[in-house]
């Protein structure tokens, strides 16, 4: 077992931008080098305690997306080995299974969420109006209840340490332009209902989730960063599913929930993680990776 990676070091290379999880190098005009660390952020504070193989399960995960998606709308990936693009031993060794080559693209300026559930912010909303993000829902609706269909609630992309703000369909017409904005809500709800359909047959039901896309030159979108890992969705696990209440998903509920417990006012820097959170943590991810694949994460 390798020593979780905090933060990656490749002198090799130009750093772009370290975000809360990844790190981002340049390579050439064409491409860039993606490695997503063991870093864990909750309550848009990066944790001082990493989680063990985090970086190469959400990769892995979203790899396995990738594949299966791809036929809905083309994705950042180049094909390029990571290991290729560096000669340093010390480097190639920081990139085995948490690091992708991918296309430079322009990222939209939203993220496109799906929600097939009502739950989180959505719940409280419907709670106070009968509305998810100003769209009218029946009455008489519960916590965690399915809803008539998948909604796309665009949200705006937030600097580091805020938080990202729901945005009316409206605003994001005029953020996107009308034609593109139509086109990302119709393949993110495609793209949620293929995955979660999926999902379902292998015990997880994802009740929303986040989307990122870019385009490239020739206005052409794309798929980038990370797609339906228990990083940017709500994995449910169904056997424990009953509408009225929020079941406990395959992410770091359990570190918000520990976290909650010690009375930390949510301000930066956070608490070091007990290992006995970190390692159970570390294990909701790896058990979200096996039952969506049906394999163990390779080593």
């Amino acid at each position: 077992m390798t020593a979780p990676l905090m933060r990656s070091s490749i002198h090799s290379l130009p750093l772009i931008n370290q975000g809360k999880v990844r790190d981002i190098y340049d390579i050439d005009d064409k491409t860039m080098l993606l490695v997503t660390t063991d870093r864990l952020s909750a309550f848009d504070v990066i944790l001082p305690t990493p989680i063990q193989d985090k970086g190469a399960v959400l990769t892995q995960i979203a790899n396995f997306w990738f594949d299966k998606l791809g036929h809905i709308v083309p994705n950042h990936l180049t094909g390029i080995a990571p290991e290729s693009v560096v000669s340093d031993p010390a480097e190639k060794a920081q990139l085995a299974r948490r690091a992708l080559v991918v296309k430079k693209l322009k990222p939209l300026p939203i993220e496109a969420i799906v929600r097939g559930y009502l739950v989180g912010s959505g719940w409280k909303e419907y709670k106070a109006s009968g509305t998810v993000c100003g769209i009218a829902l029946p009455a008489g609706l519960q916590e965690a209840s399915p809803l008539p269909q998948p909604l796309f609630t665009p949200s705006s992309k937030a600097e580091m340490g805020d938080h990202d703000e729901n945005i009316t369909l409206e605003k994001c017409a005029q953020l996107l332009g009308k034609a593109l904005a139509e086109k990302v809500a119709r393949i993110s709800i495609q793209l949620y209902t293929e995955a979660a359909a999926y999902a379902l047959t292998r015990g997880i039901i994802i009740a929303d989730t986040k989307f990122e896309f870019g385009l490239d030159a020739a206005g052409e979108l794309y798929l980038i960063d990370e797609a339906l890992t228990p990083d940017s969705s709500r994995f449910w696990p169904a056997e424990q599913y009953a509408v009225g209440s929020n079941p406990p998903s395959f992410d770091k509920q359990y570190v918000r929930d520990w976290l909650e417990s010690t009375g930390w006012n949510k301000v930066a820097p956070g608490p070091e993680l007990p290992a006995e959170v970190a390692q159970k943590t570390a294990d909701k991810y790896r058990e979200a990776y096996r039952k969506l694949t049906g394999h163990e994460l390779s080593s």
